[in-house]
This record gives structure tokens, sequence and C-alpha cells, in this order.
């Protein structure tokens, strides 16, 4: 099993409950593809650097998980096509 951290940057425009629907259906992939997820950073609101889809904010969330290689490929797959997440990240952490 390695160690991942997926950075995902959520919609401001979205409520608080669509919001966190959003966050839970990325942690279900996650768990769909054997992944056991170890921690959930969520940082609030921030500016983004740029404009992105004429938005000038996001949500902010960090995802911890421990999956085998085959599992980011799938979540990018889904992650690609989600419709309120404005930008996501998979990097591999360092043991």
């Amino acid at each position: 099993m390695n160690k991942y951290e997926l950075a995902l940057v959520v919609s401001a425009r979205l409520e608080d409950e669509a919001r966190d629907a959003v966050v839970e259906q990325a942690k279900g992939y996650i768990t769909r593809y054997n992944g056991t997820i170890t921690e959930v950073d969520e940082w609030g609101k921030k500016r983004l650097a740029y404009e992105i889809q004429k938005m000038h904010e996001g949500f902010y969330y960090f995802i911890q998980f421990e999956a085998d290689s085959d599992c980011p490929a799938e979540l990018e797959r889904h992650m690609r096509i989600m419709d309120n997440v404005l930008r996501y990240l998979i990097v591999k952490k360092e043991a």
C-alpha cells in the first residue's frame, strides 16, 4: 500500500450540504478502489490564485489515504467528470 494525498478544490457557490456531498463522493471513490482514508483536512474557503470558471474562491480539502497503485488513476478518472470540483491533484507521499 502506498500513501497518497488528494488536494481538492470545490466550488464556493455550493451550499454546505452539497459541498459535503462532493467530499463524501470523493472519499467513496477512494474506498471503492480498496483505499483507506487516514486523514481529512478542511482548510475552508480560500482565494484562488487565478480565476477558474469565473470564480475567485474555492473550498480546499486535503485527503490523505493509503491505496494500491491503481487507485489514483481510477480516482482521477472520476474526479475529471465531477461538476463541482474546480481542481484536484493526487500526489504520492514518501514513506
